[in-house]
C-alpha cells in the first residue's frame, strides 16, 4: 500500500546552501552543489527520513525579487509553485549575509501560505552564531529560528525534530511507487526536457534554448493509462572533452548514475543533426547500465522528407549503431507531441521484455537447438562444450552457460547465442547478459555419468 508522504520546501534566495543542505537531509549528493548563485535550476525532489517520518523534500532553485534574465525569472516561478506543493517550507538564510529586500520580500509570500515556515539560518557552526541568529531573525518577526550548518551538519537535529513535529500524517494524494524508471538521456539541447514538459503536461523541468539549462537530474512520479511511472530528466552528456569543471562534469556524472538506475532509457537524437558519435557513446553508456533502450529521433517535424525519409533514418541508424539493432526507434516532436503516446506504448512493450523470465527446461531445449544448428569453433585445438544454461536474473535478462572451460567460447559466439535468444524470445530493446562458468556435475541438466 502506498505511503501517504508529506511535502516539505527548502526556499531562499541564491547562493545561501540550500542544495547543500538538501544533501545533507537526505544523505544524497543529488542536487548539484557549487558556490556560484544559481546553479539550482529546477526544483529537485527526494524522499528523506527522520525519527521514523518519511517525507518529500523539494530543493528549489532561488528566488529573485524582479529578474530580468527569463532563466532567473523561471527559477522564481519553480520556487513558487514549490511552495504551492509544500505541507512545510524551510526558509534558508545565511548569517554572513544581512537580510535584504529579497528576504523580506519571501518572508511576505510565506506568511501568506499560512503554513508552517522554519527559518534555518546557515553557516552557524557553534551555539554562540546559532544564538546570535535566533536573535538578530526573531526581530523580523520569525517565530521558529534555527541555526544550522549546512555543510557539517550542527543544529540540523533541533530543526527536524520541530518540522516533523509539524507535518500532517496522511495527505489527501498518495505518493505512487515508482513503476517504470524512465531515463531521458541526450546531448544538450536536443529537447530532453521539452519531452518531459509534454509528458508531464506543465513545466516541470526548465526548458530554454541555451545548452546545459537542465543541471541536475531530476525525478517526478506519475500515472500514464493506468501505468506508474517515474520519469529521470538528466542533465545533457557532452563529450568528455568538453566537460567543464564544476556544475556541468557534475551533471554528466549525474545523467549516467541515473542511467544506473533506470529501467527504460529514452536516448534523444535530434533528426537535424542526424547521430553523431556523441549520440553512440550515449547510447552504449546505456547498454552498459543494463537499461532497456528506445532511440526517439526528435524534431521530426523539421525535418523535410518524404515517403522513404523515415526508413532511410531507420537503415542508417542500424548501420552506424550496430550493436543496438534491437532498440526499437521512434520519430517524435517533442514540441508538438508528435507520436508521444506512441513512444509510451513502446516503453511498456520494452519494460515486459525487460522482466521476461525464461523457463530453465524450455532453455536447455533452446540451447540444444542452438548449438546443433552452430556448434563452438575450435579454438587451440580444443572445443567449447555447453552443457546447460539457466536464467538468473531480469532487468535485464541475465544468463549463465555451464561450459568445460568458458575460455574456449570466442566473443563470436557469444554473440551468436545472443541473437539466437532474441531470435527465439525477443528481448526487444534490452541488452542480454551472458556469463559463462565451468560447468557444475550437480546440474539437474548435466549429463549424467556412465556407472
Amino acid at each position: 500500500m502506498n505511503r501517504h508522504l508529506p511535502i516539505v520546501a527548502i526556499v531562499g534566495r541564491p547562493n545561501v546552501g540550500k542544495s547543500t543542505l538538501f544533501n545533507r537531509i537526505t544523505g544524497h549528493r543529488k542536487a548539484v552543489v557549487l558556490d556560484t548563485p544559481g546553479i539550482t535550476r529546477d526544483r529537485n525532489y527526494h524522499i528523506a527520513e527522520w525519527e521514523g517520518q518519511s517525507f518529500l523534500l523539494i530543493d528549489t532553485g532561488g528566488y529573485e525579487m524582479d529578474p530580468e534574465q527569463p532563466l532567473l525569472r523561471q527559477m522564481r516561478e519553480q520556487t513558487l509553485m514549490a511552495v504551492e506543493e509544500a505541507d512545510a517550507i524551510i526558509f534558508l538564510t545565511d548569517l554572513d549575509e544581512p537580510m535584504n529586500p529579497t528576504d523580506d520580500d519571501v518572508m511576505q509570500i510565506l506568511r501568506r501560505t499560512r503554513k508552517p515556515v522554519f527559518t534555518a539560518v546557515n553557516k552557524c557552526d557553534n551555539r554562540d552564531r546559532r544564538d546570535l541568529a535566533a536573535i538578530e531573525f526573531a526581530r523580523y518577526g520569525a517565530d521558529r529560528v534555527f541555526g544550522v550548518s549546512a555543510l557539517h551538519g550542527s543544529g540540523t537535529t533541533d530543526l527536524l525534530d520541530a518540522l516533523i513535529d509539524s507535518l500532517p500524517d496522511d495527505r489527501a494524494d498518495a505518493m505512487p511507487e515508482e513503476g517504470i524508471r524512465i531515463a531521458v538521456v541526450g546531448r544538450p539541447n536536443v529537447g530532453k526536457s521539452t519531452l518531459v514538459n509534454k509528458i508531464l503536461g506543465f513545466e516541470r523541468a526548465i526548458a530554454s534554448a541555451i545548452p546545459g539549462t537542465t543541471r541536475d537530474s531530476i525525478d517526478t512520479t506519475f500515472e500514464r493509462g493506468g501505468q506508474t511511472y517515474t520519469l529521470i530528466d538528466t542533465a545533457g552528456i557532452r563529450r568528455r572533452g568538453k566537460i567543464q569543471k564544476g556544475a556541468e562534469k557534475l551533471s554528466a556524472v549525474s545523467a549516467v548514475m541515473s542511467l544506473e538506475r533506470c529501467d527504460i532509457a529514452i536516448v534523444i537524437i535530434d533528426a537535424i543533426d542526424g547521430l553523431t558519435d556523441q549520440d553512440a557513446h550515449i547510447a552504449g553508456y546505456a547498454v552498459d547500465a543494463g537499461c532497456g533502450v528506445i532511440l526517439a529521433v526528435n524534431k521530426w517535424d523539421a525535418v523535410e522528407k518524404d515517403n522513404s525519409t523515415a526508413g532511410t533514418m531507420v537503415r542508417e541508424l542500424r548501420d552506424e549503431l550496430g550493436f543496438m539493432r534491437h532498440a526499437p526507434i521512434i520519430q517524435i516532436s517533442a514540441l508538438s507531441g508528435q507520436r508521444v503516446e506512441k513512444l509510451f506504448e513502446i516503453v511498456n512493450r520494452v519494460f515486459v521484455e525487460y522482466e521476461k523470465q525464461i523457463d530453465t527446461s524450455e532453455l536447455n531445449q533452446w540451447l540444444k537447438r542452438a548449438t546443433t544448428h552452430l556448434s563452438p569453433p575450435v579454438h587451440s585445438g580444443r572445443q567449447a562444450k555447453i552443457k546447460y544454461v539457466t536464467q538468473t536474473g531480469i532487468k535485464p535478462p541475465s544468463f549463465v552457460l555451464f561450459v568445460n572451460d568458458p575460455k574456449l567460447v570466442h566473443f563470436s559466439y557469444q554473440r551468436y547465442l545472443t541473437n539466437q535468444l532474441r531470435e527465439a524470445y525477443g528481448f526487444e530493446g534490452v541488452p542480454i547478459r551472458l556469463r559463462f562458468r565451468k560447468k557444475a556435475e550437480d546440474s539437474p541438466f548435466a549429463p549424467k555419468k556412465k556407472g
